[in-house]
């Protein structure tokens, strides 16, 4: 089959590595650029009583006008000698709301026997009723065969036996799944050969990396037959990760003529979504990560070089465009244009790579990154930019001085308080705020409206919806840079800003200023296109 479907688990299998934890917020802007990129399924957790952020999650999901992907929420079969209806996880996932569910039981007769701790036959019926339960309900279902390769090598027809009671109970499409991660290609390669003869039904692949070959096993697994590739942004996920979608994709599409993602331009978007996944993960992007990495086209010997200038195939094996990243001469200034003229493509068209316009923004996007930047995740900051280097970003207000208290109450130093006091100039006009709020930002957020909401009434329906604080350097111990990613709302979109200093207070004021400059520069362009309409 020539096209693979892209099933995500970035928001449900990725957020069980080690040091990430996703907000709401977090999760409904990691989903929505999923679907624009053209992912076929988007898991979105695992929802059910003890996930209550999951819970929240899709029932705001049910909102998300999603244009290519289903939402998939994920759960596992019944009980030991349960019913179906009568199990709470299951009633769970069909109040999700979701259309797709997808449900993981045992393929290892180990599992069986010593996590169930029930008869083979019994865990059987658990999967085929299991399935057949949510099938009846109205879900499509697709089943994760758990621990697939590891019960095929243990007890082959048994665990091709679990692969049949799936597809008894109706299942769309049954997932096989290398959960310890640690088969090889050519073991991977004979087990799915196997599946494929046992079931009708359309096989998935679903490999961890704990042998470091979840993408070799994810690709073979496609030439044998499976037509859905299961992974995660950047391989995201427990103990070493899952497969990495960023690397699995390009060579699907690059490499073997697979069509994977909806999206015309769904593969050119690679690099921005792994950088943008990556920094709301707060987790640092792997430079030298295959494809979308930083250093994945960067060339530093001169031999290198001096083939790259007479010939690009000489030392790369794709173009980088073909993924949205940039070729990069390490020691010269040829780098980053092409990203730069993409991104400002939706303001400025016209512009080319060697426009005098997008050489001075990469030039104060690369000055403003030495200083601890990251646009990858802040478009709303990079926005601003691109019209302040093309003199078309309108100055609302100035700040002429600016002072944050943190006092402690009476009671003691366990309840404390920020004061903000602003100074503010609009066209000249001194304006002034002074407010209260919970921390340093919040005061700054109430002092800032005190002093501008007159002038600018679109502010009051501006608001804060998400803030993270990333030092970007640890050297200095406490007086190290930080950066602060904000995402802010009117009700209608989101957006994000970015401020970095020294100084964390200062470095939140940034960000907080480009969030209600965008804001209210968005809002006025809105205002006038339906008052042109009118």
């Amino acid at each position: 089959m020539n096209r693979i479907e892209v099933y995500d688990t970035t928001l449900r299998d990725g957020a069980q590595a080690e040091g990430i934890a996703f907000s709401v917020e977090d999760k409904r802007r990691i989903a929505l650029m999923l679907d624009e990129i053209g992912v076929a399924y988007i898991e979105g957790g695992w929802p059910n009583p003890k996930s209550p952020k999951d819970v929240e999650f899709f029932a705001l999901a049910r909102d998300l006008d999603f244009r290519h992907a289903k939402l998939a929420a994920f759960g596992s079969t019944c009980r030991v000698e349960a019913a179906p209806e009568d199990d709470e996880q299951l009633r769970a996932l069909l109040d999700s709301g979701a259309p797709v569910v997808t449900i993981f039981g045992k393929s290892w007769d180990l599992h069986v026997k010593e996590v169930l701790r029930c008869s083979r036959d019994e865990n059987l019926r658990m999967i085929e009723e299991s399935v057949a339960f949510l099938r009846g309900a109205g879900r499509e279902v697709i089943y994760d065969a758990e621990h697939f390769f590891d019960g095929w090598r243990a007890d082959p027809e048994y665990a091709l036996e679990t692969l049949r009671a799936a597809e008894r109970g109706g299942a769309r499409m049954v997932a096989l799944c290398d959960t310890n991660g640690g088969g090889l290609p050519e073991q991977v390669r004979e087990a799915v050969r196997a599946a494929t003869s046992a079931v009708k039904a359309p096989l998935a692949i679903h490999a961890h990396n704990d042998s470091g070959c979840a993408v070799a096993n994810s690709i073979v697994a496609v030439e044998e037959g499976c037509i859905q590739v299961q992974g995660t942004i950047n391989g995201y996920g427990e103990r070493c990760g899952n497969a990495d979608l960023c690397v699995v994709v390009p060579n699907l599409v690059l490499k073997l003529g697979r069509k994977c993602l909806a999206a015309k331009d769904g593969v050119r978007q690679l690099r921005h979504v792994s950088h943008a996944v990556a920094e709301i993960a707060m987790v640092e992007p792997d430079a030298r990560q295959p494809y979308v990495g930083n250093s994945a086209f960067a060339h530093k010997g001169g031999m290198h070089q001096d083939g790259m200038v007479k010939q690009t195939r000489t030392f790369e094996h794709v173009e980088p465009e073909s993924v949205g990243n940039d070729r990069r001469y390490v020691l010269s200034d040829m780098a980053g244009t092409a990203a730069v003229q993409m991104k400002v493509a939706k303001l400025f068209p016209h512009l080319t790579k060697r426009s005098p316009e997008v050489l001075e923004v990469l030039r104060r996007v690369k000055e403003m990154e030495n200083r601890g930047y990251e646009f990858e995740a802040a478009d709303a900051s990079f926005e601003l930019l691109a019209l302040e280097v093309m003199g078309k970003r309108p100055k609302l207000f100035d700040v002429t001085r600016l002072t944050v208290l943190v006092k402690e109450t009476a009671r003691g130093v366990e309840e404390v308080f920020a004061e903000a006091a602003l100074q503010l100039q609009i066209n000249g006009d001194g304006v002034s705020g002074v407010a209260d709020g919970d921390g340093p930002v919040h005061a700054l957020d109430n002092a800032v409206r005190q002093a501008l909401g007159q002038r600018y009434p679109r502010l009051a329906d501006i608001r804060l919806t998400d803030f993270k604080v990333r030092v970007v350097s640890g050297k200095e111990g406490t007086a190290a840079k930080v950066r602060v990613v904000i995402t802010s709302t009117d009700g209608h979109r989101s957006w994000t800003t970015v401020g970095a200093h020294e100084n964390i207070i200062w470095a939140s004021w940034l960000a907080l200023v480009d969030g209600y400059h965008y804001g209210l520069l968005m809002g006025e362009v809105e205002q006038d296109g339906q008052d042109r309409a009118g």
